[in-house]
């Protein structure tokens, strides 16, 4: 199955298109999404709000899952299980978000094959548009066998 994730990706979460984010780049097991620099989503400081580059890098870590699992959709649901982040350093800017899994696509398809209800995980780096660090999210994800 072959599906264009990020346009799929804004049509499903009405949320990520509200903030504007941009998926620039999907690959199997990557995605590069950017969130604009817009004073209706800043914090108090004038940076991106927390909240927003939360949103950018649960989104980036959908479309890296989905360019992985996408094929899965008629039988699993996905579904974020867990998301820890951290931020390092005040985001000024613009944002961008590279997120990849950290899983092998085979031994998770295999653990679904067998009844199970995988989980993973997809790492994500968020920097600015200059490229400095400014956090680090895991989230992890399970593919839930439809019944």
């Amino acid at each position: 199955m072959t599906f264009d994730v990020g346009a799929f990706m804004l049509q499903s979460v009405p949320f990520a298109r509200m903030l504007d984010i941009a998926f620039e780049k999907v690959e199997p097991g990557l995605a590069v999404c950017r969130l604009p620099d817009r004073a209706d989503l800043h914090n108090h400081l004038g940076g991106p709000h927390a909240g927003a580059l939360f949103t950018l890098a649960e989104s980036a870590s959908g479309a890296a899952m989905l360019s992985a699992f996408g094929d899965q959709l008629s039988r699993a649901t996905p579904l974020a299980a867990n998301a820890a982040i951290r931020y390092v350093k005040l985001a000024m800017g613009e944002a961008v978000a590279e997120a990849r899994l950290r899983a092998s696509r085979e031994e998770v398809v295999a653990r679904l094959d067998a009844g199970e209800r995988p989980e993973f995980d997809v790492v994500v780096e968020i920097r600015t548009a200059d490229g400095t660090p400014v956090s680090e999210m895991t989230v992890t994800w399970t593919l839930r066998p439809n019944r």
